[in-house]
């Protein structure tokens, strides 16, 4: 690259003396500096399975057929790969995180389905498991839905923009479970879920390990990653049972080395 004399420059105006000495100033750091730090998990050591291994893991899990739920397009969005600087960012699945909807699921569905143009009122899951156990599909896994808006596991959040706050959607996996009528509320807690729920959920939460390289110690509820103080899904959650079903599950596809017996930040 050629760049004039200072000389030469003197004899300029000033802002047509400085924009042939913008690219020395940029690399000399001279421009704009991000407010904070592109943050990421450590590498948990777990290869994605095989599509033909996967593939035999859910033949013998025998969940129920995913059903189509779709969201509005308003709903979810894309898993962001730069921040607004430039900067690479995490945007593949590394957290699954739990959730209840509290509404029934027919009305969830509808919520999610219905437009909402203001950022405020945008909600989605990946996948809800209703009270029988079925498996509504509503975002696909490569789709960024907005289930946990100001969150952070441990210190670890992504920030798209300088004013952001944090979240983990853009590496997330949602998974809710319908709450019992009995929870359709503000209260503390309900009367629990089904065995059917506990058993689909640990399945299909094995399945997202297994796709992704997840380990069961990246496997969260929205109540622990909240930084707005205010979400408290799933009340009622057991994770006793879940572990039940989940080492059911991993023991029917070989996959307990999913489970590393440790905690992975």
């Amino acid at each position: 690259m050629h760049f004039p004399r200072l000389s030469q420059l003197s004899r300029l105006p000033l802002l047509p003396r400085l924009l042939p000495l913008l690219p020395l100033l940029l690399l000399a750091g001279c421009g704009p500096r991000p407010p904070f730090d592109v943050q990421t998990l450590t590498d948990a050591g777990l290869k994605p399975l095989p599509a033909a291994k996967l593939a035999a893991c859910a033949a013998a899990l025998r969940l129920p057929p995913e059903l189509a739920r779709p969201a509005d397009a308003t709903n979810f969005g894309v898993r962001q790969e730069r921040d607004s600087f430039g900067r690479a960012v995490p945007n593949r699945p590394q957290l699954i995180v739990l959730h209840e909807t509290v509404l029934s699921a027919a009305d969830t569905l509808r919520l999610f389905a219905t437009p909402h143009r203001r950022d405020d009122d945008q909600a989605s899951y990946h996948l809800l498991v209703d009270r029988a156990g079925m498996r509504l599909r509503v975002v696909p896994d490569g789709g960024r839905a907005y289930g946990a808006g100001m969150a952070a596991f441990g210190d670890f959040t992504v920030r798209i923009r300088p004013t952001s706050v944090g979240s983990l959607n853009n590496v997330a996996l949602h998974l809710s479970l319908e709450t019992p009528a009995d929870g359709r509320g503000d209260g503390d807690g309900h009367s629990g879920y089904s065995a059917a729920q506990y058993r689909v959920a640990a399945g299909q939460v094995l399945l997202w390990q297994a796709a992704f390289g997840i380990p069961i110690s990246r496997v969260t509820t929205h109540q622990a990653v909240d930084r707005s103080h205010s979400r408290r899904d799933p009340r009622s959650f057991r994770w006793q049972e879940f572990d039940a079903a989940w080492r059911e599950a991993a023991g029917r596809c070989g996959l307990e080395g999913y489970d590393r017996g440790r905690a992975t930040i």
